[in-house]
């Protein structure tokens, strides 16, 4: 990434930390995901569970496989090949009771609000309460302008994409953008935009210089 480029994310990912801070969540900034991972890693304290949750952010810096080999951390992941359906939403529920959740967000917007739109529920679930700190892996393609910004960029991009990655024949698969369907396969049910926390640096907001995940 150029320096000119290295600059805009800095300054917006200033801006946008202390928009985080004013809602009573935490943010830092990292200029790239091989420094964001280790930082990351390094957050996750000694003897901890941790929820997978289904993140293509994370997926990308190798997240998994680091946490996966730290001593004495329990990585829960209903992603796990060879999983049935019962197993997989078992421990969907057994995330919910975590140390630490790991997961992004589709957008996050200049004044600090996190925009998500799930399938079954169990991120936006346990992104607003449950495990003890809640890591969100997000680079810098993920800001919006404002709410209506974010909203759209999730229905209009990281919606028809994770479509396409997961296979489904859903009408946003062959337009590109949503339809506001009613398919069976439907992923997009449950909208949630957090503007706050009660508990203060409950969720960590990890800024990355760089375009990751839809």
């Amino acid at each position: 990434m150029d320096q000119h480029q290295q600059e805009w994310n800095e300054k917006v990912a200033a801006k946008i930390i202390k928009n985080l801070e004013k809602r009573r969540m935490a943010g830092s900034y990292t200029v790239d995901a091989v420094q964001a991972k280790a930082e990351i890693v390094d957050m996750i304290p000694h003897g901890a569970t941790v929820f997978r949750c289904g993140s293509m952010t994370a997926v990308g810096m190798g997240l998994w496989e680091a946490i996966a080999a730290l001593p004495e951390v329990k990585l829960i992941d209903p992603y796990l090949s060879g999983l049935s359906p019962e197993e997989g939403l078992e421990l969907r529920r057994q995330g919910m009771t975590a140390d630490v959740m790991i997961a992004s967000t589709n957008a996050i917007t200049l004044d600090g609000r996190l925009v998500n739109l799930d399938g079954m529920g169990n991120r936006v679930a346990a992104m607003a309460f449950g495990p003890k700190k809640v890591i969100l892996a997000v680079g810098m393609n993920k800001v919006a302008s404002d709410l209506e910004t974010a909203v759209s960029r999730v229905k209009h991009y990281a919606a028809p994409v994770n479509n396409i990655r997961y296979g489904l024949k859903n009408p946003c698969v062959e337009t590109g953008l949503c339809s506001d369907c009613r398919a069976p396969q439907r992923i997009c049910n449950m909208w949630s935009t957090i503007e706050g926390h009660m508990i203060k640096d409950r969720i960590h907001v990890k800024l990355i210089g760089e375009n990751l995940g839809y």
